[in-house]
């Protein structure tokens, strides 16, 4: 298969774009571009391939984003209630683990205490195993402190999940609350000031958690 890539010319740019929209289409999970790069024949610019294949989808049923360092074919957001239908069960994760989630978002990379100190309680182990059983959250570097203790940070599934380029994008605690995606009562580590200045900007994600 090698050899046989090896021996076609550079396909023309409308033809990689074709290629990188049916890689994109087959996989399952967000590809880089140089994952791209590495399925296509010799000679294809595969970020020139994406950046005209993201502009063509612009405005259609379905959009292609980037998730991370990676890009996949989504839904586009304002027609993800046409496929509610196809949702077998929508459970709610329980409040410590909603906490526990959005304070690794936030302020990731975080420390088990430090997640501890901003929510003033304990954090089970229980907890933190689901979080990464669903592959939300991983685990960070260490940090260069006695006992070089591990941290968390969210995953490029949490932000594909949650329809976020990047961490940078999550939304602030109105849209949450705006969601349902949490109640009225404070976050743990907010201030006064940061409650009353989360922006308008609206929440592209819809959540599908558990509750314990």
């Amino acid at each position: 298969m090698d050899s046989a890539r090896a021996d076609l010319t550079a396909p023309s740019l409308a033809d990689q774009e074709r290629m990188v929209e049916a890689i994109l289409f087959a996989c399952e999970h967000p590809l880089s571009s140089a994952e791209i790069a590495a399925r296509l024949p010799q000679g294809c610019d595969a970020p020139e391939a994406l950046a005209r294949l993201r502009q063509q989808y612009t405005g259609r049923g379905v959009n292609l984003v980037r998730v991370g360092d990676g890009y996949a074919l989504r839904t586009a957001p304002d027609l993800g209630w046409l496929m509610q239908a196809e949702r077998v069960e929508q459970r709610k994760l329980s409040r410590a683990a909603i906490e526990t989630l959005a304070i690794i978002a936030y302020h990731q990379p975080a420390t088990r205490a430090e997640i501890e100190e901003i929510r003033g309680v304990a954090v089970s182990r229980g907890t933190v195993d689901l979080l990464l059983e669903l592959g939300w959250v991983r685990l960070g570097r260490r940090r260069q402190t006695p006992g070089r203790p591990v941290t968390f940070v969210v995953t490029d599934a949490f932000l594909d999940h949650f329809g976020l380029e990047s961490a940078r994008d999550l939304p602030g605690l109105q849209e949450l609350r705006a969601a349902g995606l949490l109640d009225n009562r404070p976050m743990p580590g907010a201030t006064a000031s940061e409650e009353d200045d989360a922006t308008d900007a609206p929440v592209r994600g819809q959540s599908e958690l558990f509750e314990d």
